[in-house]
C-alpha cells in the first residue's frame, strides 16, 4: 500500500460504535442544548452586543446577529446530519476520518484541540478576572503573586485562581456525565435567568428614539458587525462531541446542535435590542456595556447581578469545552494516533478519565502561566477549518454505502447548501489577521511531525493492514 493509500485509508464505522460502546448512553435533547447554551453564551453577550453596536452597527447590530446566526446555520446543519448520521465520539475529527480519510482527520483534531484547550485557558483567565473583581466588593483582595500569568516583572507569577476553577471543573466531569450535566443544566439556568432579569428590567427604559438612525454606519455596517459577532456563535459544533453519550442520537443530536443556535440567537437578538433602546449606540464603547446601561439608567443593584451572569456564562462554556476537549482527545488515543492509555474508558464512571487528566493538565498550565492575549484568535481559525470540513463531507458522506442509511436530520438543499456553507466559513477565515495565519502553520505543522513520526506508525488502521 502506498503512502497515499495508506494516510488517506478511511475509518470503519462499525469499529468506531464498538469502541464507544463503552461510554454511558445518559444525554436527552434538553442536555444538549443545555451544553450548546453553555458554550456559546459566555461574556460575549454582555460585551459584544454594546461595542460592535457602538464601533460598527449601531441599532443595526440587531441585524447583524441575525445575518451571523444565518451564516452559522448553514454549518450547524452539516453538524447536525454527521451527528445523526454517526453517533461517535470526536466531532470533526471523527468525521474526518470517516469520509476522508485519516490524515485529514488527524489535522481536523489538531485543530481542535486548538480549539478547545486554547479557549478554556483563556475564558479561565477572564474568570478570574471577575471573580477577583466581586471578592473585591467584599474587601477581599489576593496577594498580587497569585493574581496573573507568570511575569516576574509585574510582579505576578500564578494565576491560581484561573487554576483553581479548571481543576474544580474537572473534578466535577469526572464524577460520571450525570451529575456534570445536571450541574451544568442548573448554572445554565441560573445564566438565562440573570440574562432574563436583565431584559425585564431594561425594557421599561427603552427609548424608541436611541433606534434612530438605525443604520448610522450604513449597510456595510451591518456586515461588517455580522462578521465579528459571527464568532459569538462558535461552540454549538462542540455539542456533537458527546454524540457517542446521547440517548436515540439519530433524533437528539440534531435537536441539539440547532436547538443551541435557535435558542442563542434569540437571547443575543433581545439583549441588542434592549440594549440599543435604552441607551444611545454612542454610548456603549466600554467594556462592560450591559452593566453600564443598568448604571444609567440607576439600576445599580441589577449591574452586580450582570457579573454574576458572566461568572455563570464563562463557567458553563468551561464545562462545555472541558467536556469536549476529553472527548476529542479521547478519540484520537482510540485511533492510536496519540499514546493509547488516553482511549482507555474508566470502568468506574465510564468516561474517559486519562484524557480528562492530560487535558486538565494542559489547560491548567496555560491559564496559569501563559499570557493568552495574542493567541485566542486561534481559536477562531481552528473553529473555521472544522466546520469548512465538515461542510464539504456532506458530499462523500452521502456517497458512502457502507454507512447505514440516515433516516435522521439531513441537510436541505443538497448539495448546494453544504457547498455555500463552505464558501461562507473560507470567507470568514480571509478576515482573520495575518498574525493568527503564520501561528496555525506553526501549529499544523507541529501537527505534521506528530502524525509522521508517531501517528501513522500506531494508528488502529495500520494494525488492521
Amino acid at each position: 500500500m502506498s503512502l497515499k493509500e495508506r494516510i488517506f485509508r478511511k475509518e470503519s464505522l462499525t469499529r468506531y460504535l464498538d469502541k464507544d460502546g463503552r461510554l454511558v448512553k445518559s444525554m436527552g435533547a434538553g442536555d444538549l442544548i443545555a451544553l450548546g447554551i453553555g458554550a456559546v453564551i459566555g461574556t460575549g453577550i454582555f460585551i459584544l452586543p454594546g461595542t460592535v453596536a457602538a464601533l460598527h452597527s449601531g441599532p443595526g447590530i440587531i441585524l447583524s446577529f441575525v445575518i451571523a446566526a444565518i451564516v452559522c446555520s448553514t454549518a450547524a446543519m452539516c453538524y447536525a446530519e454527521f451527528s445523526s448520521a454517526l453517533p461517535i465520539a470526536g466531532s470533526a475529527y471523527s468525521f474526518g476520518n470517516v469520509v476522508f480519510g485519516e490524515i485529514i482527520g488527524w489535522f481536523l483534531g489538531w485543530a481542535l484541540i486548538l480549539e478547545y484547550m486554547l479557549a478554556v485557558a483563556a475564558v479561565s483567565t477572564g474568570w478570574a478576572a471577575y471573580f477577583n473583581s466581586f471578592i473585591a466588593g467584599f474587601g477581599v483582595k489576593l496577594p498580587q503573586a497569585i493574581s496573573g500569568y507568570f511575569d516576574p516583572a509585574h510582579g505576578t507569577y500564578v494565576n491560581l485562581v484561573a487554576i483553581l476553577i479548571v481543576l474544580l471543573i474537572s473534578f466535577i466531569l469526572s464524577q460520571g456525565v450525570k451529575t456534570s450535566v445536571h450541574i451544568n443544566n442548573l448554572i445554565v439556568l441560573i445564566k438565562i435567568a440573570i440574562i432574563i432579569i436583565f431584559l425585564l428590567v431594561g425594557m421599561f427604559y427603552i427609548k424608541p428614539a436611541n433606534w434612530h438612525p438605525f443604520l448610522p454606519f450604513g449597510i456595510n455596517g451591518v456586515f461588517t458587525g455580522a462578521s465579528l459577532v459571527f464568532f459569538a456563535y462558535l461552540g454549538f459544533d462542540a455539542v456533537s462531541a458527546s454524540a457517542a453519550e446521547v440517548k436515540n442520537p439519530k433524533k437528539n443530536m440534531p435537536i441539539g446542535v440547532l436547538g443551541t443556535l435557535i435558542i442563542c440567537t434569540i437571547l443575543y437578538i433581545l439583549v441588542s435590542i434592549v440594549l440599543t433602546g435604552m441607551v444611545s449606540y454612542k454610548k456603549l464603547n466600554v467594556a462592560n456595556p450591559v452593566s453600564f446601561a443598568l448604571q444609567y439608567v440607576n439600576q445599580n443593584w441589577a449591574a452586580g447581578i450582570i457579573s454574576l451572569g458572566a461568572l455563570a456564562g464563562m463557567f458553563t462554556m468551561m464545562v462545555t469545552m472541558i467536556f469536549s476537549s476529553s472527548r476529542l482527545i479521547y478519540s484520537i488515543g482510540r485511533d492510536g494516533l496519540l499514546p493509547k492509555f488516553l482511549g482507555e474508558v474508566s470502568p468506574k464512571h465510564r468516561i474517559p478519565s486519562n484524557a480528562m487528566l492530560i487535558v486538565t493538565i494542559v489547560i491548567s498550565l496555560m491559564g496559569g502561566f501563559v499570557s493568552l492575549d495574542q493567541l485566542t484568535n486561534l481559536v477562531n481559525i481552528g473553529t473555521l477549518i472544522a466546520f469548512t470540513f465538515v461542510s464539504i463531507g456532506i458530499i462523500p458522506l452521502r456517497k458512502r454505502q457502507d454507512i447505514p442509511n440516515n433516516d435522521g436530520f439531513k441537510v436541505p438543499f443538497y448539495p448546494i447548501l453544504p457547498i455555500i456553507s463552505a464558501l461562507l466559513c473560507i470567507l470568514m477565515m480571509t478576515k482573520l489577521s495575518i498574525e493568527t495565519w503564520i501561528a496555525s502553520i506553526v501549529w499544523f505543522i507541529i501537527g505534521m511531525i506528530i502524525y509522521f513520526s508517531y501517528g501513522i506508525r500506531h494508528s488502529q488502521l495500520a494494525k488492521k493492514d
